[in-house]
């Protein structure tokens, strides 16, 4: 029987992380304290829908607090990365560049 030896650095990848919309969000959040909504969707392409899916899984996940405010009578969601969520992103690119050392 093989055992697998789990130190590749793939393995510290974090899996709220690798879909391609949640990546991005993060980052986008990871340059600001705290972004709008319409922002995030502008800046990463993506449909309301699509990123609204994503977020509440990155919100699930402790990663991403949603905040909602009215500007007058409009309504305004804002998204902000948590401490728990900067600390996986940081732990996920270190892995990521780790990889990309050794290749």
């Amino acid at each position: 029987m093989t055992t697998i030896d789990h130190s590749h650095p793939r393995h510290r990848l974090d899996t709220h992380l690798q879909n391609p919309v949640r990546f991005s969000i993060v980052a986008a959040l990871d340059r600001a304290t705290t972004i709008g909504f319409r922002e995030v969707r502008d800046a990463i392409e993506v449909t309301d829908s699509a990123l609204s899916k994503q977020v509440a899984l990155l919100e699930a996940a402790g990663y991403v607090s949603v905040g909602k405010a009215f500007t007058g009578k409009t309504p305004r969601t804002s998204l902000t990365l948590t401490r728990q969520g900067r600390e996986a992103w940081r732990a996920h690119l270190a892995a990521l560049r780790e990889i990309a050392g050794q290749a």
